[in-house]
């Protein structure tokens, strides 16, 4: 299941070259995984009351091409490792046809004590498994 959300580049988002910030790509990838929980039915509100968190362990980015103000940009996300307290998304940002940045994601589901946890089966939403994913 490979999960898309698109977004516009804003002004304030681009530095004194005229292109989107790197550190901005952050904040796009971090929006675009929210929307894949949300595509999937895992209720990550719901997580947070119930005391459990998904942290980011790691993000690896490839920047490709940049992107400018006023941009509309698409961002793919789809799981392509799963365990049973982690995994790796990847995620994928275009514009047009046109390849911006590459990146892959590794997150951990943890406790309230901010531990690494087992997914407990309520949780265990079919499309964090990349074997769900028959579009990728």
């Amino acid at each position: 299941m490979i999960s898309e959300c698109a977004l516009t580049v804003r002004t304030y988002e681009c530095d004194s070259y005229g292109h989107v910030n790197n550190a901005n790509y952050l904040n796009y990838l971090e929006y675009a995984r929210y929307e894949f929980l949300r595509f999937i039915g895992f209720d990550y509100p719901q997580i947070i009351r119930e005391g459990y968190g998904v942290y980011i362990a790691r993000i690896e980015i490839d920047y490709k091409k940049p992107a400018r103000v006023d941009d509309e940009l698409r961002i793919h996300t789809w799981p392509i490792k799963k365990g049973a307290a982690s995994g790796i998304v990847r995620q994928r940002i275009h514009r047009g046809e046109d390849l911006i940045a590459d990146a892959r994601v590794t997150w951990a589901f943890v406790n309230a004590k901010g531990v690494p946890a087992k997914i407990p089966p309520a949780w265990d939403a079919a499309g964090l498994d990349p074997a769900s994913n028959t579009d990728a």
